[in-house]
């Protein structure tokens, strides 16, 4: 439910558990062309054509957490940008609920890639969708390496299993639908990306450190100085004041 300021409640999400699906990314999209008002949690047991950014396979088998949220017109266009730091935010705070104290750090790599030990454990992707009805589809997208995680990905990878952690995909979804609610009632359609912001920068990884930042057309090395309060990464690149850099892939000299 809403309140008068037009934010919700922990009750105005809903949340649908299939056992097997193609992606939960695509339901999702599939429910929102159907007419679905949003703020529906999509989640599976077993996906058998999930995705992770630029179209690459995600390993799904049963084990490890698919979860999808579907979101109506979130934000104005001029705002949108910050909503993968906040949704950094809200997974990384699910998973440190299930981990035991005492392991290796748990931190946000820019934007929302969610690390243990510098090895990735969670993948996030959102996608959205112009509908033809004027409104604007967004799916939050998140697999979350339990029990699972692959043998071939390109850069280090881990699990929560090899940390200690013996939650189910049910406890670990439990932790992550009352996150998410905490952390966008926190962003508020965009309005609160300070605050988010904030938040983002005290998980963050690798402020301070030797970094490349590849672009669409060009690669940039500096010193990666945080975020702005818009959530753009920061870089120094010795020529002028820190560069802010709204989207690309990070890569940390130590580890990558």
């Amino acid at each position: 439910m809403t309140d008068p300021r037009g934010r919700f409640s922990l009750d105005a999400f809903r949340h649908e558990a299939l056992s097997e699906i193609g992606s939960t990314n695509s339901e999702c999209l599939a429910r929102a062309r159907a007419g679905d008002s949003g703020l529906l949690w999509i989640t599976a047991g077993r996906q058998l054509t999930g995705r992770g950014r630029r179209g690459r396979a995600w390993t799904s088998e049963p084990g490890n957490l698919y979860a999808s949220l579907l979101l109506i017109d979130p934000a104005p266009a001029e705002r949108i940008a910050s909503l993968p730091l906040a949704v950094a935010v809200a997974v990384h705070a699910a998973i440190r609920s299930v981990l035991p104290p005492g392991g290796e750090p748990l931190e946000v790599k820019w934007p929302n890639d969610i690390l243990i030990g510098r090895k990735k454990t969670c993948g996030i992707l959102l996608e959205g969708e112009a509908l033809p009805d004027g409104h604007r589809a967004l799916v939050i997208g998140i697999g979350i390496n339990i029990r699972h995680m692959p043998d071939d990905a390109p850069y280090g990878v881990t699990r929560l299993a090899d940390h200690g952690a013996g939650a189910s995909p049910d406890e670990v979804f439990a932790h992550l639908f009352r996150e998410m609610a905490d952390v966008l009632d926190a962003w508020d359609k965009g309005r609160g990306t300070a605050e988010i912001s904030r938040r983002w920068r005290k998980v963050a990884c690798g402020i301070g450190e030797k970094i490349t930042v590849n672009l669409t057309d060009r690669s940039l090395v500096g010193t990666f100085t945080g975020i702005d309060d818009r959530g753009f990464l920061m870089l120094d690149t010795g020529e002028g004041a820190p560069m802010p850099i709204a989207a690309g892939d990070v890569f940390f000299e130590r580890t990558d």
